[in-house]
């Protein structure tokens, strides 16, 4: 390996990543590095859900399903070209891996910003589909099936997709690369979801929450709602 090279692509992807469409579309709604959280009331309770990432989920629930849609489709992008372009120019070499890790912190933890920004969900999507586009359908809808019928959460249906990227990489792949990156992607999720899972975890305590709210303040979320509703009338339909 090239660390020049390596150095070179992990900077491409950190620098794309760190660009915020969020801040840049929604500059009228002043969703910008000094906006402070967004509440979201939780019913029943005198408690807050506090956004504190600068994701297309906050620009969904400020802008409208639309406005957060475009966005996620741009953060997926963003990172997508910048890998393709590394799996391109180093056909068979590690460096499109690297450019997906830097894109995903990058977003996550933008220069450009105070290192304020989303959760990382579209950025990793949007390197994955290049890496493996199958493995990204795959692990997704094997993480919504585990959410949804053996642990029966919707929150943990959201986040088990990455987790079973792992297993898949390691099977399909058997290459010690892809299997860093896997675990890596990992970790850059569950850091940058650390504020979530803290509230999520203490609303629970209090009430017993509904897990779909939590998933439809989001584009990916939404999209995975629609999914899981399609495999339960297809069961029902049995």
């Amino acid at each position: 390996m090239d660390w020049r090279i390596f150095f070179i692509s992990l900077m491409a992807g950190y620098l794309a990543g760190s660009i915020s469409f969020t801040r840049l579309i929604s500059r009228s709604a002043k969703i910008d590095k000094g906006a402070p959280p967004l509440e979201v009331p939780v019913e029943g309770t005198d408690m807050t859900y506090k956004v504190t990432a600068f994701g297309a989920t906050r620009a969904s629930m400020e802008l409208g399903p639309k406005a957060g849609c475009a966005i996620g489709m741009a953060d997926m992008l963003k990172v997508a070209l910048v890998v393709l372009l590394f799996r391109l120019l180093y056909p068979g070499q590690p460096y499109l891996l690297i450019a997906a890790i830097g894109g995903m912190a990058g977003h996550n933890w933008p220069a450009f910003y105070r290192f304020k920004g989303g959760r990382g969900i579209s950025a990793y999507y949007g390197g994955l589909f290049v890496i493996d586009w199958l493995g990204a359908i795959v692990t997704m809808l094997t993480g919504l099936i585990f959410g949804m019928f053996i642990i029966k959460d919707y929150f943990v249906a959201y986040m088990a997709g990455l987790w079973f990227l792992i297993p898949w990489l390691w099977i399909t792949k058997n290459s010690p690369e892809h299997i860093i990156y896997a675990v890596i992607v990992n970790i850059l999720y569950i850091l940058a979801m650390l504020p979530d899972i803290r509230q999520y975890t203490a609303i629970k305590k209090v009430k017993k929450i509904d897990p779909k709210m939590v998933l439809e303040t989001n584009p990916m979320g939404r999209g995975m709602l629609k999914i899981s509703d399609w495999v339960n009338n297809l069961f029902k339909r049995k």
